[in-house]
């Protein structure tokens, strides 16, 4: 069965809400490695997406969805700022030390 455009976001919705799940257990492992999962259905999105004649309710889901990705987006980055704000703090040769 294919995808449609929306099928498309609901997953990329779903990769997001489990990015989260990821970064709230501070397994930053996963996260990565699901936002490798979303840059392949972004990608999917782009080819399938242009193309797509949504209804109202469609585009109305559309827009749920790249509200929700937005929010999970936004926590993933305060979750994310401490160890960040780490990296940077430490000397250029003792970062490998923090990835460890």
């Amino acid at each position: 069965m294919e995808m449609n455009v929306l099928d498309y976001y609901r997953a990329l919705e779903q990769a997001s809400e489990h990015m989260l799940q990821a970064a709230e257990s501070d397994d930053w492992d996963r996260v990565v490695e699901l936002e490798g999962a979303c840059a392949v259905l972004i990608e999917r999105l782009r080819e399938v997406g242009s193309a797509a004649q949504l209804s109202p309710s469609e585009r109305a889901e559309k827009h749920r969805i790249m509200l929700a990705i937005l929010q999970h987006d936004a926590r993933i980055r305060a979750l994310a700022e401490p160890w960040l704000d780490l990296w940077d703090a430490a000397p250029p040769g003792s970062r490998s030390t923090l990835l460890h």
